[in-house]
């Protein structure tokens, strides 16, 4: 992201390309060791024994990876204040060792707050596809974003 964005800077529809990433086989193995320990994603055999067919991350793992995209190709060049949560993650196919996530946000809506007048909350759906172009994992969050008039 080449523009520093605030609130207003976003328009509903719009689709924001969030960048790629490749998933490594250490990368699955140490998040679940770390954070979620089944025996799918820490196991070859294990992972093809189960509905997964293999080695796979663990979904958090993918939504994480989600998250470093966001950062770096949004929210780090923004006003970005935070966000009262995640409204959806939905998971649709197993992520590999190997897989190349791309990653893209479309805005669904922006409204500014009455609560707190200088934010607004632009809510994304996020969608991280695998290298066929297949949806892995969708999500629904609404992030706070500082309006221009106050952050400068």
């Amino acid at each position: 992201m080449s523009t520093f964005r605030h609130f207003e800077d976003f328009t509903v529809g719009e689709t924001i390309d969030l960048g790629s990433t490749t998933v490594t086989r250490e990368e699955v193995l140490s998040f679940a060791r770390e954070f979620d320990p089944q025996p799918f994603h820490l196991d070859d055999e294990a992972g093809r024994a189960s509905v997964l067919g293999g080695l796979a991350a663990s979904g958090w793992h993918t939504c994480s990876m989600l998250m470093r995209l966001l950062c770096d190709n949004l929210l780090l060049a923004s006003s970005c204040n935070g966000s009262p949560g995640v409204e959806e993650v939905r998971w649709m196919r197993p992520v590999f060792p190997g897989d190349r996530l791309s990653a893209t946000a479309e805005v669904q809506a922006a409204r500014p707050l009455r609560s707190r007048p200088g934010l607004g909350m632009v809510t994304l759906v996020a969608t991280v596809r695998n290298q066929d172009g297949l949806p892995v994992m969708t999500s629904r969050n609404a992030i706070l974003f500082a309006k221009k008039d106050i952050a400068a």
